[in-house]
Formats: structure tokens, C-alpha cells, sequence
């Protein structure tokens, strides 16, 4: 570690940067040895790379390697050691560190094990005469992996008594035994139904809101009654509806939408007749909703610029002196982080710097009484990485107290402190516990890893002693650490439960407790992106993917039922308060979301947008490319990290209520 202190002026004076290969020989072209593989579930096989120069001689040079897909096919990042977990068709490649655009990819074909089984949720004992309800399976190999390639064949012993298409949708015709069976392969599940007579004779439909705006949900609710009037639990009963959007809404297409629970919500205003349908009776409800109108005016306060090298995140405190500060990264570069001013935050002030042993400082984060400065280390010359811990009581003159890195040497991307304890997200593999009550001698007291064939961790957040940790194809994993209600402790964390969302590529999470009582997780996808024209990974044209809302009220039965997604841009890190949701979108800016009440659907459709802002610099390391990397509210103002130029400042006004006489 270089424990030398300077200011950015000087870095951009003498031109810091990206480290530079020596004169005699710079990278040209890798060869990856084999020139592909055909495994088996369960193979272990070691894949060679060679760098050569200009003149075709062999390099010593940094690698690392990736795959396609980690979850299935597992590749260790410095070693290039594969294992075959799931079958399918991947890529491996291999990337020079110093060098991004000097790389290689081969094939790889893992072979399907055999089937085991098709899962199918049955719908209770007995179907109504009349009846048509569908049915979902799940095909599963040996390994437990799901087979969406092999969809089921659905068959019924006695078409008379009850059909069955090709989608699983059965329909009773009269009175009977029936058995229908879902076969993929040579694996075959059936169930039996006994189908009897229809007994409803009427049914009743009633709403928990007549009038709303877009994006809030009304629940309905839908009762059947036989001949005497009692009401019948296992009716079958499907939700629809006909929509008479405003005119100016007609051109949209998916404007409201309610699922089989009852649950409505729509994107454009207009009158939404939502029906029940059961065998022979139908029910209607009209409800009304007008436009939400979230929008409000957001305008630029101030930029502390970067514009030499990349930034990565930020962190904003107040100073034990009263004043206000931020810390901020930097990305592939020299391994600086900058400390700034933003009392007055129209114009923040580089008030003092770190540079450490280190290509990429990722992450910064503040001790809560806002003393102790933690920044992670990557690309260490040494390749020793880990952590760096600061004394920021006065942040015009950080002192380095100590670092740590015992078994952290293959890098920290992301760490989070929380009741002087650090949490490092190591190696991209686990999270290590140290424990800072001395911060001039860390010292680990704990660790957790997930036991997933391919299993990863990106990032970590701790809120009341519940660790969620962001775990890319494994979804977030909610660990006691601290909470004690499981019986964890930073020496012992428990985990408490999990959920993978439907992306399967969960880069980011934040928990948010509603003021409606839901508890929800807002899970971020990250995705790179090809482009036409080669534009180089990770570029504003290059990135995807959007924020999964989870409502996790019951850890027993998590449900995704909402999204923010915003189709031009790529999420990144967030931020939630006070009902607004702070989405840092990459080349899609900084965005500001009202997430109040109850959430389902697409919010990025249903007019919650707050406000919005592109941080466009003539100056940038790259000029005028927004590339927001995460954002946090402060005493009224919203400050957010721009990858390619710095620190910046920007406020949210609210609401004008207008006047008329």
C-alpha cells in the first residue's frame, strides 16, 4: 500500500492514469488452450491462455477469466480452473487486465444429464363441469436444474370428461374421474381429479377502491355462492378486464393489467371494468383512474469534477466538525480516493486524497459516527488487495490507520460498516466480518459463503443487524448478523432466507419497509450489453437490465411483483427514502421514483417518475457520456457519483400546488 497523500490538481498535472506496458513489449493477442470443450455435469477441467506481443513472443501478463454463465459454468477468475455444473451451450473468454480490448473466447458444451422429474401444481381435488383452468410444470434433471428447453406434453385418460390443450390448460365437460399427465422426455407426473357438478349459482365482485391514479393497485374480490347462498372456497374464478383508456392514452398499448389474485393496477388513465368469470356466472366492477402527476422540477446545484480518470462510488456524512462532506473512487485508474467539502453544496471543495497500492478503489463507506473511512483495494501491484482504513476525523488530513488484507488478496468490490465491523465482499466469492474496534488492528471474527455450484456475491447492505446480499444468479440472501431474532452475530451469521428474482442477475439490493406494512427488496440487475460498431464493455451504449421489486412481508412466500425499467438504460446502484426510490441508471442518469403505496406492474410506465437528470460534462473523461453510478438524498439535496465526471449536486423542488380563483 502507498500511503502518500496528494490533490487532484497534481494527479491531473502529472497525468495519472491507467498503468502503461512497458516499450518493449505490449499485448496483442491471447490464444486459450483448448480451442473449446465438450464436459459433462460434474467435469473439472484446466483451460491455458498465452499473450504474445507485437512479434508474436510469449508475455507474463495478469489474466483473468470469465464465463458466460458462473451459475452453470464455473470458472476461477485468476486460475482457469472450469467446473461443468449445468448443461448447455457457453462461453469461456480470457481478458488481459492491463489490456481490456485484448481477449479470447472458445465454446464450451456441457452434455444434459438425464431427467428426473416434471413438477406439477395440482388445483385441489375436484374441477367444476364447465370449469377451464391452466396448468404450469416444471421439468427437472438430476442435478435439480430446470429444462425450459423441454416443454411439456400434456395428455388426458378421457377427453369426454375433461380436455387438455398443449399450454396445460384443462377443461371439464361432464362428470367423472379424470387423470391428466404432464411427460417430458422419459419422465412423466399425473394427477387425478374427480369432476362434479357445477354448484355456483351466482357471483359477487367488489373492489377496495373506486378511484385511484396509475400505479396504484386495487384489490378485488370475488365470491361465489351455491344455492343456498354459502359462499364456495375452491370456485374457480378468472380475472379479467376491458379497458376504455382517455383519449390521450388510446395509442398505448398494456394499459392496465389484474392478475388472478384480484389485483389491479393500470398505466394510463381512463375507466378500467374489471370481470370475474366462473363456470356460468359472471361479475363486473367499473373503476376509475386519473394520471398519478409525480413529476417535479429538478435542477443542478454544483459538480466536484473528475474528469482525469473514472469515478466509481460515494459516500456523504457529517463531519464530527459539524460540516458536511463526501468521499468518492475511482475506477481502473491509480487508486485515489477524494475527499470533499459539500457544505455549500453548489460548490464542492477537494479538501484532501488517498491514493493507495491499487488500479480501482470501488467502494468508500463511513463509519456511523463519522470517523473511520473504509475503501476497498483492487488491482494491487502485489496482488494483495483487501481494505484501507482511515481516520477521517478531520478530513482535510486523513491519516491511513491500518489495512487488512489476510486472505482478501483477490480483491474487495464492495464493503459495508456497520457497528465497527467491516463487511468485505472477498474475492467476488463470500463476505468476511472484521471487526474494527480497534481500527489500527483489524482482525477477522467471521465469514459467510453460499454453497450454490457457481455461486457469487457482488455487494452487501446491513439494515437493523439483516445483512442482504446481492449474489448475481443466486438472488439476494437475507443473513442475521447482528439482529440476534436467528441467532446471528457478526462472529456467526445465519441465514435467514433467499430469493432469486426473475433476471438471475441481482448486482444490487436495497430493503424497504413501506409505510402500507409491505416489506420490499428492490433487487438490480446488472447486464453488459454487445453493440454494433464494437463499442468496448461498459460503455454508456453497452449496459441493461432494471430493478426487481420483491415483496418479502412474508420470507416464507417471496413474490416479484413490480419493476422500474427503463428500456434504453441499464440499472446500477440505488437508494431508497421517504418513499422515493433513487435509481442511478447508468446512461440513463439519475432517476427519482415515488414508490409510495402498494407496488405492482412496471412503475417506469405508470407516471412515478419524480425526476430525472443527465449529467452531460464537455470535460469528462469521456465528454458529455453520462454514466451514473449511485446516488444518496442529503439534507435536501440529492448528490450522485458520475462515472465519467465526478461528484455532482442537483435538487428536487416540490410540488407547486396552482391556484385558480
Amino acid at each position: 500500500m502507498v500511503g502518500a497523500k496528494t490533490c487532484l490538481g497534481l494527479l491531473i498535472l502529472f497525468g495519472f492514469g491507467l498503468p502503461t506496458a512497458g516499450s518493449a513489449q505490449t499485448p496483442t493477442r491471447l490464444e486459450i488452450n483448448p480451442a473449446s470443450l465438450s464436459l459433462d455435469v460434474g467435469d473439472t477441467v484446466v483451460v491455458t491462455a498465452t499473450v504474445f506481443d507485437e512479434a508474436g513472443n510469449p508475455m507474463d501478463v495478469p489474466l483473468t477469466f470469465f464465463s458466460s454463465s458462473r451459475r452453470r459454468l464455473e470458472v476461477d477468475r485468476g486460475a482457469g480452473t472450469v467446473v461443468a455444473h449445468r448443461g448447455g451451450e457457453y462461453t469461456l473468454s480470457v481478458r488481459v487486465l492491463t489490456a481490456r480490448d485484448v481477449r479470447a473466447s472458445i465454446p464450451v458444451m456441457v452434455e444434459f444429464p438425464a431427467l428426473a422429474t416434471v413438477e406439477v401444481t395440482p388445483l385441489g381435488e375436484r374441477f367444476f363441469v364447465g370449469a377451464s383452468v391452466r396448468h404450469r410444470a416444471k421439468v427437472l434433471d438430476i442435478t435439480g436444474d430446470v429444462r425450459t428447453d423441454l416443454p411439456p406434453r400434456w395428455a388426458t385418460d378421457d377427453p369426454s370428461i375433461a380436455s387438455v390443450n398443449r399450454f396445460g390448460v384443462v377443461t371439464a365437460h361432464r362428470e367423472g374421474d379424470v387423470t391428466i399427465t404432464a411427460t417430458a422426455g422419459d419422465v412423466s407426473t399425473s394427477h387425478q381429479y374427480r369432476v362434479v357438478a357445477n354448484p355456483i349459482r351466482t357471483i359477487t365482485l367488489s373492489a377496495s377502491q373506486d378511484s385511484v391514479r396509475t400505479g396504484d393497485v386495487i384489490r378485488f374480490e370475488a365470491t361465489a355462492l351455491d344455492a343456498r347462498g354459502q359462499r364456495i372456497e375452491d370456485a374457480p374464478v378468472t380475472f379479467s378486464l376491458i379497458a376504455s383508456p382517455d383519449d390521450s392514452a388510446i395509442t398505448q398499448s398494456a394499459t392496465a393489467e389484474v392478475d388472478q389474485r384480484g389485483r389491479f393496477v393500470a398505466e394510463k388513465a381512463g375507466d378500467y371494468t374489471v370481470l370475474a368469470v366462473a363456470p356460468g356466472n359472471v361479475a363486473q366492477h367499473t373503476v376509475r383512474v386519473t394520471n398519478r402527476d409525480a413529476s417535479r422540477r429538478i435542477e443542478y446545484v454544483g459538480q466536484g469534477q473528475v474528469s482525469n480518470v473514472p469515478t466509481s462510488d460515494l459516500w456523504i456524512w457529517e463531519g464530527v466538525d459539524g460540516r458536511d462532506y463526501a468521499v468518492t473512487g475511482t475506477w481502473g485508474a491509480h487508486g485515489a480516493a477524494y475527499f470533499w467539502d459539500v457544505t455549500e453544496p453548489s460548490s464542492p471543495a477537494l479538501v484532501d486524497s488517498v491514493v493507495v497500492d491499487a488500479r480501482t478503489v470501488n467502494d468508500v463507506k463511513i463509519s456511523e459516527d463519522g470517523r473511520i473511512a473504509v475503501i476497498s483495494r483492487e488491482g494491487a501491484s502485489n496482488r494483495r488487495n483487501g481494505i484501507v482504513i482511515l481516520d477521517v476525523t478531520n478530513p482535510r488530513n486523513v491519516q491511513t490507520l491500518s489495512h487488512y488484507d489476510d486472505e482478501l488478496t483477490g480483491g474487495v468490490h464492495n464493503v459495508f460498516v456497520y457497528q465497527n465491523h467491516v463487511y468485505a465482499v472477498n474475492n467476488g466469492r463470500r463476505f468476511d466480518v472484521i471487526s474494527i474496534e480497534d481500527p489500527t488492528n483489524p482482525h477477522r471474527v467471521g465469514r459467510f459463503e453460499l454453497d450454490t455450484p457457481g455461486h457469487g456475491i457482488h455487494d452487501i447492505w446491513i439494515v437493523n443487524g439483516i445483512a442482504y446480499t446481492s449474489n448475481w444468479g443466486d438472488g439476494v440472501v437475507m443473513i442475521d448478523v447482528g439482529n440476534g431474532r436467528w441467532g446471528g452475530s457478526p462472529s456467526n451469521p445465519v441465514e435467514i432466507a433467499r430469493y432469486r428474482d426473475s433476471g438471475g442477475r441481482t448486482h444490487a439490493a436495497f430493503p424497504y419497509e413501506s409505510p402500507t406494512g409491505r416489506f420490499y427488496i428492490f433487487m438490480g440487475d446488472e447486464i453488459g450489453r454487445s453493440v454494433p460498431g464494437g463499442e468496448r464493455e461498459g460503455s454508456p451504449e453497452a449496459m441493461a437490465g432494471f430493478f426487481h421489486i420483491v415483496d418479502m412481508t412474508d420470507p416464507e412466500n417471496p413474490e416479484e411483483v413490480a419493476r422500474y425499467d427503463v428500456p434504453e438504460a441499464g440499472s446500477h446502484n440505488l437508494w431508497i427514502e421517504d418513499d422515493v426510490l433513487y435509481a442511478a441508471y447508468y446512461n440513463g442518469g439519475m432517476r427519482a421514483v415515488d414508490i409510495s403505496g402498494e407496488l405492482k406492474g412496471n412503475l417506469y410506465r405508470q407516471g412515478r417518475e419524480v425526476a430525472h437528470y443527465m449529467a452531460f460534462d464537455p470535460e469528462g473523461f469521456r465528454a458529455n457520456a453520462p454514466f451514473t453510478w449511485g446516488g444518496q438524498p442529503y439534507k435536501g439535496n440529492l448528490f450522485f457519483a458520475e462515472h465519467n465526471s465526478g461528484l455532482w449536486a442537483v435538487k428536487i423542488h416540490p410540488r407547486t400546488q396552482v391556484l385558480t380563483p
